[in-house]
């Protein structure tokens, strides 16, 4: 079944990397022209699916800690999937956030030319900082695997670990206690980081007193949580699908306890977006209470109520209650279930990014602005084009083709802890 799954997601990502192509294409050669977002509506589909894989990156980076840092002997063996999944999001939403600039090869002025007083020079700081520590922990995480790698592999497979062990040749006892101090140490540092760098991204949104949907304290909290969520989600269906499957009720244990961990952050994720809601909702003011109502009875109303609601929370705490909560029966085998749960959230994800760029912008700031001008990208509504779609299938395709080609790769789970290999 697993193998079955796997050839349909590595089928799925070259299809939609190569249709994909197509959208890349077109926004090279036409630009923004083709988008439909423009003056009013400057953030669209992008910028969703940037807010969308960062959070992902940081919520499976941040349960690698419990690995690293925390020391939870039970998740030992997912601690490297945990990473290169962060590390294949995080390349997914710089990815679509570099699809979303005006100028992009100008992309690192915001480092070369920083001002500190400005959100998006942090940004620049905190996700340059962000990648340097995953590649680092990744490859202290994988050193030992890789230099047994060299000495055993085949000959392709070999020659790739010995060019990525860097000389390094140290498998004694004495360099695996280092290996782990230092992990101890990047897990440590990386903690804050995240936090601050996710955060940070909803602190982006917060800060924007323009937008009154935006602009709350709470912001930054909502996007921490939802990563967590969200990126614990795809970790757990992750780690069921590719994560070490030899011992089944050592993985049905560790598909339970991350059952769990992803079923409390799904309920406090929802109980802020209800607080959020009703604060909003009893507003008088229309730029707080008109994003929310379309939201909840626009146009769009299904992405809330069918993808997010229904699909993204009703059914996955449904089934996670059922099989990840219930003590007893320890043999009873419901990995394959807390996974599909769990994958349900991760994908439908996106439906609560989308409401949170999107509705904020479709209320005019100065009454009558809509009736003043007339042009292409001067209008309050937003419908993604069709290249928009393929661009952003593209990138999404190119980070699971990343994930797939590394985990074939790279010793991120050693054969002899799979059924599968």
């Amino acid at each position: 079944m697993k193998r079955f799954i796997k050839s349909i997601v590595w089928l799925l990502a070259v299809i939609g990397f190569g249709v994909g192509i197509y959208g890349m294409y077109l926004r090279f050669t036409t630009g923004h022209r083709l988008a439909d977002y423009g003056s009013y509506i400057p953030w669209g589909l992008w910028v969703a699916f940037y807010i969308y894989f960062i959070g992902l990156s940081a919520g499976s980076f941040l349960l690698s800690t419990l690995v690293y840092v925390a020391r939870i002997e039970r998740l030992e063996k997912i601690g490297k999937l945990a990473l290169f999944t962060a590390f294949g999001c995080l390349v997914a939403a710089l990815l679509s956030i570099w699809m979303d600039l005006g100028h992009m090869f100008r992309v690192g002025n915001v480092l070369l030319h920083m001002n500190l007083n400005s959100m998006m020079s942090w940004m620049g700081i905190l996700y340059s900082s962000y990648f340097a520590i995953i590649l680092v922990e990744l490859w202290f995480a994988l050193r030992v695997d890789l230099i047994e790698t060299a000495q055993t592999g085949n000959s392709g497979s070999a020659a790739f670990a010995k060019f990525l062990s860097f000389g390094s040749t140290d498998t004694s006892k004495e360099a695996k206690a280092r290996d782990h101090a230092r992990l101890r140490v990047l897990g440590t540092i990386g903690v804050p980081l995240a936090i601050a760098f996710h955060g940070g991204v909803g602190a982006l949104f917060g800060v924007v007193q323009a937008r009154p949907h935006w602009n709350s304290g709470l912001m930054p909290i909502a996007f921490l949580i939802g990563a967590l969520a969200s990126g614990g989600a795809l970790l757990t269906a992750v780690v069921y699908i590719w994560g070490p499957d030899k011992n089944k009720q050592q993985l049905n244990e560790i598909m339970k306890f991350l059952g769990k961990i992803v079923l409390a952050l799904i309920l406090f994720d929802f109980l802020l977006e209800i607080a959020e809601f009703l604060v909003g909702l009893y507003s008088l003011a229309p730029a707080e209470r008109l994003p929310l109502e379309a939201i909840l009875h626009g146009p769009y109303w299904y992405v809330f109520w069918i993808v997010h609601f229904l699909i993204g929370v009703v059914v996955p705490v449904i089934i996670l209650f059922a099989r990840a909560v219930p003590k007893g029966q320890p043999d009873k085998y419901v990995g394959g279930s807390i996974a599909f749960a769990c994958l349900l959230v991760a994908v439908t994800f996106i439906a609560v990014r989308f409401n949170i760029v999107i509705p904020a912008q479709i209320n005019p700031e100065i009454p009558g602005l809509e009736y003043a001008f007339g042009g292409p990208g001067l209008k309050f509504t937003y419908l993604p084009s069709i290249m928009e779609w393929l661009v952003a299938a593209w990138v999404t395709c190119f980070g699971v083709l990343l994930f797939l080609v590394g985990e074939k790769i790279l010793p991120i789970v050693k054969d002899d802890n799979r059924e599968v290999a």
